[in-house]
């Protein structure tokens, strides 16, 4: 890290968050940011109770253009210290930075324990769908405001259908060169509503998402591993046949696939473009206790 940044230890549970804040900030702005940090990393364990590694690092600095995105920039290093990177405004509000989905998106990565390449669907997928479970979670949105995104969100994806009828594992592979990036996206965050619908369902509300990766973290969290290792030990350390043939039928699927079927099932009806929430039945619960982590 460089001599210019203000450093930080945030302890929590005996682990650690190693805080780096570019200096350039001024002193005001730097205790705004801090009060942003503290928040997200605690939204964070609101996964597994705790963070997904012993120590870990966040640095901030300044971005070098001026608009209206509080985080015009982020980025996960990955390595024997996970370091997740954010550039910001220069004159920003905590509650800004709070209400910005970007923070979550780029935590929730750190949720696996990822190469880093390779099948780039299935890690930012995992991210698009965490950031609204933990915005919701901490309370940022509401649970309508969580269904109401992942909505838009699935709309924007199949919107985006330039490269239909190719599978997604080649379409995620060409995503920088090409695009496709709400097809891509919006394709993974569907791989982990179905399976965290469907792990809850099969079990009777034993297995949750959050159960399913806290295990693999406890196995796995010091090693870097591709997607298809990471499926293989999510259902070796669950016991179940989900994640592996789920992986199979999203990487070769042509669109995103239809999000219509799974929303009903949890209680969620569509009309005019708003979601309602059914807050009676089998479904509701369900879909109730993905916002409050909790089991049956």
């Amino acid at each position: 890290m460089s001599e210019e940044n203000v450093h930080q230890t945030i302890e929590r549970d005996g682990q650690k968050l190693q805080l780096h804040i570019n200096s350039q900030f001024d002193p005001d702005m730097q205790i705004e940011l801090q009060d942003w940090v503290v928040f997200i990393a605690e939204t964070l364990q609101k996964v597994y109770g705790r963070w997904p590694r012993q120590e870990w690092e966040i640095s901030i600095s300044p971005a070098p253009a001026v608009g209206s995105d509080p985080i015009p920039w982020a980025q996960v290093h990955r390595g024997e210290m996970d370091r997740v990177e954010f550039y910001t405004a220069s004159q920003v509000s905590a509650d800004e930075l709070k209400n910005a989905w970007t923070g979550y998106h780029e935590l929730a990565h750190l949720l696996i324990p990822y190469r880093g390449w390779g099948d780039l669907w299935f890690s930012e997928g995992l991210s698009s769908y965490y950031q609204n479970i933990l915005m919701a979670r901490s309370g940022i949105l509401t649970e309508q405001q969580m269904w109401q995104n992942l909505y838009e969100g699935f709309l924007r994806g199949r919107a985006d259908s330039r490269f239909d009828g190719q599978p997604l594992n080649e379409v995620s592979s060409a995503l920088r060169k090409k695009g496709g990036f709400m097809r891509v996206y919006w394709s993974g965050a569907w791989y982990f509503l179905a399976a965290d619908v469907r792990l809850r369902r099969q079990s009777g509300g034993k297995l949750t998402l959050d159960i399913a990766l806290e295990k693999l973290n406890q196995c796995c969290a010091n090693q870097r591993l591709s997607v298809l290792e990471i499926v293989n030990k999510l259902d070796e350390l669950n016991q179940v046949l989900l994640f592996q043939s789920l992986y199979q039928q999203v990487r070769i699927s042509t669109e995103v696939p239809a999000f219509e079927t799974i929303f009903a099932s949890v209680g969620i009806t569509i009309k005019d473009g708003t979601v309602t929430l059914q807050q009676e039945g089998p479904g509701a619960r369900l879909r109730q206790q993905i916002i409050s982590r909790t089991t049956l």
